[in-house]
């Protein structure tokens, strides 16, 4: 990842294929600013977190390969790997590499609280190697998809999933993770022989095998962030993975009641004589830094008074 004054430039380890079918891959990225944190402070991150990091990504994205401006319609388009990805170079844009977090332990007779310690460059992030934006597969004989017709298809055509679908899929997902994963392959399928963008009655036949089938050929071809942490409980001394939700963590970070937020903006711009818009423009490591200069400075002058 390059940087250059407070922005920085990297890779996408997918890309997005714009609608020239141009593969976009270099993504310039800006800081959290006060903006971000106002936006947060005002959302409630239970069930609209795809479209939280949709917002986000897009006030913070600059430049997406030649795309500039870059639009929610393009941030949705991410796929999810690319989406987690940028999440986590803002994580350290913003905050840093280093990370300490609360976990429970998920073995019943223990659940006690564990703290643990890592850095975000030690999360394996695989690139894809075929970019798509379209892959092809042929299930297995056994596998074949029987149309109503009763024809045997084996030729599948689909996509990977976007941050479109997580938005779009949300609500069910809470709901009905089932029909919500029957949902996410219909929008991700586009062929199946020659029956083109099949309904969801179509995709609820398709057998338990030609499902997993699919499934596992989607996870093989997308790039992937590993967000889930092997680890080791202090307390009772078992190994377990952990699923790391990075968004919600990331965003609980960050998440500052609008009234400190605020009495930031009035501090600095009570000793500096800034306006409102240009603090909060600032980064938000860098207005933390002005405060605890501000506050060393005034420590001084008070101590010398006295």
């Amino acid at each position: 990842m390059d940087r250059f004054g407070d922005h920085f430039t990297t890779l996408l380890p997918g890309g997005y294929v714009d609608a020239d079918g141009t593969l976009q891959r270099e993504v310039e990225l800006a800081p959290f600013t006060g903006r971000e944190e106002e936006l947060l402070a005002g959302r409630q991150q239970r069930g609209e977190s795809a479209a939280l990091v949709t917002t986000v990504l897009q006030r913070c994205i600059r430049r997406l390969g030649a795309i500039s401006p870059v639009s929610a319609e393009v941030t949705r388009g991410l796929l999810v790997a690319d989406r987690q990805y940028l999440l986590l170079k803002l994580r350290e844009l913003t905050l840093g590499e280093h990370v300490r977090a609360t976990l429970c332990c998920p073995w019943p007779d223990c659940g006690k609280k564990v703290m643990v310690s890592f850095s975000t460059g030690e999360i394996p992030v695989t690139e894809s190697v075929d970019k798509g934006p379209l892959y092809r597969m042929e299930l297995a004989p056994e596998a074949a998809f029987v149309a109503t017709d009763g024809e045997y298809y084996r030729d599948i055509a689909f996509r990977l999933p976007n941050g479109g679908d997580q938005e779009a899929l949300a609500t069910l997902l809470d709901q009905n993770e089932a029909h919500a994963l029957t949902r996410l392959l219909q929008r991700c399928i586009h062929r199946i022989g020659s029956l083109n963008h099949p309904d969801e009655a179509a995709i609820a036949r398709l057998s338990p095998l030609a499902r997993l089938e699919i499934e596992r050929q989607m996870e093989r071809v997308a790039p992937k962030v590993e967000l889930t942490m092997e680890s080791q409980c202090s307390e009772c001394g078992r190994d377990y993975a952990a699923p790391f939700e990075l968004q919600d963590f990331f965003f609980g970070e960050l998440r500052t009641s609008r009234d400190l937020l605020y009495r930031e903006v009035h501090y600095l711009a009570y000793h500096y004589h800034w306006s409102e818009r240009e603090i909060m423009d600032l980064p938000r490591q860098k207005r933390r830094t002005y405060i605890e200069i501000l506050a060393e400075e005034i420590e001084k002058v008070n101590n010398a008074i006295v």
